[in-house]
């Protein structure tokens, strides 16, 4: 992760099981989906936040928790016509994402009121330093917690989920 001047402020560490522990799942049939789990660290690779997608899970959701292991929230994708996930902690909804362009990183994330909290979507080469796989988040004001852990989150596994949703 690096901020709008592309100097390195974190990044995102996949901890989920090792190829062989999936290989050896898969031939005893033991899960059938592997689940995925993601820490989110800060510039000295301290984690802050852990995404997982637990394996069967029937929602696909991703579950975030604090670095201890602490609840914050879960996105759970939305059978709706558009690419949409709903942002949840402590059983209500804070946010909802929505895919609004044809490119699926054009997204744009609203608060249960409709108000526009932030965008997602790729850097443009001229106005960014940062070049490669790489999105740009835009929250045009402070958001109170635990919606800036959801957002942080849902970023960082947005690619993960686009391609992962259920049909």
């Amino acid at each position: 992760m690096f901020d709008r001047h592309g100097f390195h402020i974190g990044g995102v560490a996949v901890t989920t099981p090792s190829f062989l522990h999936r290989v050896i799942q898969h031939l005893w049939k033991s899960d059938q989906h592997v689940s995925r789990r993601f820490e989110v660290r800060d510039a000295n690779q301290s984690t802050v936040l852990k995404v997982e997608k637990p394996s069967k899970d029937p929602l696909a959701r991703f579950v975030v928790t604090r670095a201890d292991g602490t609840p914050i929230g879960e996105i759970v994708p939305t059978a709706a016509g558009r690419v949409r996930f709903t942002l949840r902690a402590e059983g209500k909804t804070i946010a909802t994402v929505i895919a609004s362009g044809r490119q699926r990183w054009e997204v744009t994330v609203e608060d249960p009121a409709g108000t526009e909290v932030a965008q997602v979507g790729v850097p443009s080469p001229e106005l960014s330093p940062i070049s490669g796989n790489a999105c740009l988040a835009e929250i045009p004001r402070q958001v109170p917690e635990p919606l800036a852990s959801m957002l942080v989150a849902t970023t960082l596994t947005m690619d993960l989920a686009l391609t992962a949703r259920p049909g």
